[in-house]
């Protein structure tokens, strides 16, 4: 009895190990990049805006190139664990300005918070960027792909960001609908942006799930708000691009293909 129960933890305890090698073997090929931050300032409530300096790190400018690719950051700190960013200024301002620019959520204990902590000469260090990003020829050209329906919940916005100033045709679109959640306004980052997006062809719809009594638009969570509003006059040219919290993702794709979109058309950066 005791050697039958002993096998399934060795086996349990062998597989941890072997998982925490090849992780190890991961971090140990990575090639970082030491860089400078240039900014880290409120962007909503527990949200920061941080801009690192890569002008000096061509390989690590060009390696990005596609909106909604991250990369791994880590600290100068033994103890702080690497982190997962995605990228929030779309490409052509790594090109042009030789930086890179982040919405991070400060998580109290995290490395997140760690780095939003850092001032302005602090140095980081960075990967390349990796990921495939938003594969937007998969809803391209334009005109056969008339309703692109995009989703973004909390610091999810950011790769988010990157797509529409990185720019795909929304303004010769008929129908592109940004449902942006958050808990209230005060954690709703970029809305300094929403004027600029709108202007080139984007529909911003708010969706806050605890606003104060003074809100009048849309209540709840994204997925609810898109329930109530639907308006997909023609499936099969129809697009979406998701990212956020898990649950959104996957009531809002099983929402999308009942209604008849094909799962290959429904984007995400994962």
């Amino acid at each position: 009895m005791i050697l039958s129960r002993l096998k399934p933890l060795r086996h349990h305890l062998c597989c941890r190990s072997l998982a925490l090698s090849a992780a190890a073997v991961r971090q140990e090929s990575t090639i970082w990049t030491p860089t400078r931050l240039i900014k880290v300032t409120p962007a909503a409530e527990s949200h920061f805006h941080i801009t690192i300096d890569v002008s000096d790190s061509p390989d690590l400018a060009s390696s990005y190139t596609k909106a909604g690719q991250y990369l791994q950051l880590r600290l100068r700190d033994p103890y702080a664990r690497p982190t997962f960013l995605a990228i929030a200024s779309p490409p052509s301002i790594a090109a042009s300005k030789g930086v890179f620019e982040f919405l991070v959520k400060s998580i109290a204990g995290s490395t997140a918070e760690l780095l939003c902590g850092l001032q302005k000469g602090d140095v980081v260090e960075l990967s390349t960027a990796i990921g495939n990003g938003f594969d937007i020829d998969k809803i391209s050209p334009p005109e056969n792909y008339q309703t692109v329906l995009i989703f973004a919940t909390g610091s999810g916005i950011s790769p988010i960001r990157s797509l529409i100033e990185a720019g795909f045709g929304a303004d010769k679109r008929a129908d592109v609908r940004l449902y942006y959640g958050a808990r209230n306004l005060s954690r709703m980052a970029y809305q300094e942006r929403f004027r600029d997006w709108e202007s080139s062809g984007v529909d911003i719809v708010p969706v806050l799930s605890k606003p104060d009594d003074s809100w009048t638009g849309e209540r709840g969570f994204v997925q609810a708000a898109f329930a109530r509003a639907k308006r997909i006059l023609n499936p099969q040219s129809t697009g979406a691009v998701l990212c956020g919290r898990r649950q959104m993702t996957e009531e809002v794709t099983s929402m999308l293909v009942s209604d008849g979109v094909a799962s290959e058309k429904i984007l995400k950066n994962f």
